[in-house]
């Protein structure tokens, strides 16, 4: 998944965000920074990241978008700020009236600045006539290795699998030898090495975690901000002869659950305070969508994922009917009062 792109899209929403809703998110997402200070430091991140990568030859695309209810009422200071700081694409859209297609536009949007590797970020039925705004973020890598690995040295050889006994599947292993970033060391008790594989330019890598794979389940649990900034702080250049495997997949996550756990379950909920959007109370967050894609081989990589947050106008809970006692029914026209049909049921099981 990508952290930069989840916390972009959220980014975006809690500009809206006040109150306790608000101060939900901060807390969840680490957003230290005041409201004032955040998002132009999210501005100049992306400004920083977007020239180094230019300057290096990777390309590295990272683009916003706003889609908004024809007809509601985006206050102008809201819509500014993302603009600004976002660079956020503004479109109206009419949810209300034509919500999948909607969909499709938002979904395209996304695939197209994803070079194809992304698509419907937004699954069918996410998009309803209830949906006043969605944020997406899109995030684009291509990076081609500061030494690439010799095809010729390419071949199929075992990869150990998690879980009982030696089980293993046979992959095309990559080797090399060259001037790496490496360390090790153990983590509660479980021994590790760490490789840097550097991109064209030197500013960009690729960080590969290895622990002993007995202790894979545990190193990764107790994996953490602070923990990995040690890990990576331990790095320095050696001679290294690395297998590694080429391999390619995508994911894909609703965050809804994950971030209510993380502490911000206010955002999702019809006490949501996002006045700050519209000037009303009236909108929640429905869902937050991710998409992520890889792939790695001799030459480089190829990495891109897009989040969604889809929010939506608040609606009263649903009211509960369980009939699972005696009832009485009848058959109407609504017109004219008609009763066709009139009886009652004391046991189905009859």
């Amino acid at each position: 998944f990508s952290p930069h792109s989840i916390s972009l899209a959220l980014a975006m929403a809690y500009a809206g965000a006040r109150g306790e809703t608000a101060a939900e998110m901060a807390q969840a997402l680490y957003f230290t920074l005041p409201q004032e200070r955040l998002h132009p430091a999210f501005n100049a991140l992306d400004l920083t990241i977007s020239a180094r990568a230019a300057a290096e030859e990777i390309e590295l695309y990272i683009a916003n978008g706003f889609w908004g209810q024809l007809g509601h009422h985006f206050l102008q200071e809201y819509v500014e700020l993302l603009s600004r700081n976002y660079g956020a694409e503004f479109h109206l859209v009419d949810f209300q009236g034509a919500p999948e297609a909607c969909r499709a536009r938002i979904n395209d949007w996304v695939s197209e600045r994803t070079q194809g590797k992304i698509e419907a970020l937004l699954p069918p039925g996410s998009v309803t006539p209830l949906t006043r705004l969605v944020l997406a973020n899109a995030i684009y890598f291509q990076g081609a290795w500061k030494t690439q690995f010799d095809p010729r040295n390419t071949s199929l050889e075992p990869f150990r699998l998690l879980g009982e006994g030696e089980q293993t599947v046979l992959v095309l292993m990559m080797r090399q030898g060259a001037a790496l970033g490496y360390a090790e060391g153990e983590l509660e008790g479980i021994p590790y090495q760490v490789v840097e594989l550097p991109y064209t330019g030197n500013e960009f890598g690729m960080v590969i975690l290895l622990p002993e794979l007995l202790g894979f389940e545990e190193f990764e649990a107790g994996l953490n901000a602070e923990r990995l900034e040690l890990l990576l702080a331990g790095i320095s250049t050696e001679l290294v002869v690395l297998s590694m495997p080429k391999f390619s997949f995508s994911s894909t996550f609703s965050l809804r659950g994950a971030l209510s756990e993380l502490g911000m379950p206010l955002a999702f909920s019809p006490e949501a305070d996002f006045s700050g959007i519209d000037g009303s109370r009236d909108l929640q967050i429905d869902e937050a969508y991710h998409k992520a894609f890889i792939r790695v081989d001799e030459e480089g990589s190829v990495a891109a994922a897009a989040t969604g947050a889809v929010q939506v106008l608040k609606t009263p809970p649903p009211i509960i009917v369980r009939i699972d006692h005696p009832f009485i029914f009848l058959i109407r026209d609504r017109e004219t009062g008609t009763i066709l049909f009139l009886g009652r049921v004391l046991n189905p099981a009859e």
